[in-house]
């Protein structure tokens, strides 16, 4: 009876935490619709997407808190409460930083942009898109089949470095228009371009721990 009761206890936090999780990864596709929108002048349509994207980051933080709550209750091994809160805390800062990085569009919606520095912002969250995917099918597979899950997780590190690329290529292209540029929206593309590499930062960080979970006992 005290096992049956555990494993529906673990089922069930499971679950809430998959489910944070899933919208955590979710939010960079909003983030990436953002783009598209300001990309196009559409800045209705981006400040749309991006009030969505907040009410998602609460539903987020709720489901965080939830999980937690859950985790007191019952008698879940150490080892799994733990390794739950790991996962769980971890895609709670990668949706933060999605969250400052449409904070930092918001600010940008109503000013005059270089199209090449839009572009350059656009294919770099699309990598941020494909690092988040790409870690997505990773927890999916950590309870199914853990040594595929190992394998995918190495990806996402794969997808990190493109982002990381397209950081560095921004910070030159905000040097090249420096001058051109009003000195605080400059310090905001700097703070945007940072944000969304810490989110695929974040996600490199989920799959290192994924593989931790995965190592072979």
């Amino acid at each position: 009876m005290e096992r049956w009761f555990e494993k529906r206890r673990k089922d069930k936090v499971l679950d809430i935490a998959y489910r944070q999780m899933i919208l955590a990864l979710d939010t960079v596709n909003d983030l990436e619709r953002t783009f598209k929108a300001f990309f196009t002048g559409d800045k209705e349509g981006a400040k749309n997407i991006i009030e969505r994207l907040f009410l998602v980051e609460e539903e987020i933080d709720n489901l965080r808190r939830t999980v937690f709550e859950e985790l007191t209750k019952g008698i879940l091994p150490p080892r799994d409460r733990e390794d739950i809160m790991h996962l769980v805390k971890r895609l709670d800062v990668m949706a933060d930083f999605v969250k400052d990085s449409a904070r930092s569009v918001l600010i940008l919606l109503d000013h005059e942009m270089p199209t090449e520095i839009l572009r350059a912002f656009l294919d770099m969250v699309s990598d941020v898109v494909k690092c988040a995917v790409t870690l997505k099918e990773s927890l999916g597979l950590l309870s199914e089949d853990p040594v595929k899950a190992r394998e995918v997780s190495l990806k996402v590190e794969e997808e990190e470095n493109k982002v990381d690329k397209h950081h560095l290529k921004i910070k030159s292209l905000l040097l090249k228009y420096g001058d051109k540029i009003n000195p605080a929206i400059l310090v905001i593309l700097k703070d945007l371009a940072d944000f969304m590499e810490d989110t695929a930062d974040s996600c490199a960080d989920v799959g290192d721990y994924i593989r931790i979970l995965t190592i072979p006992k």
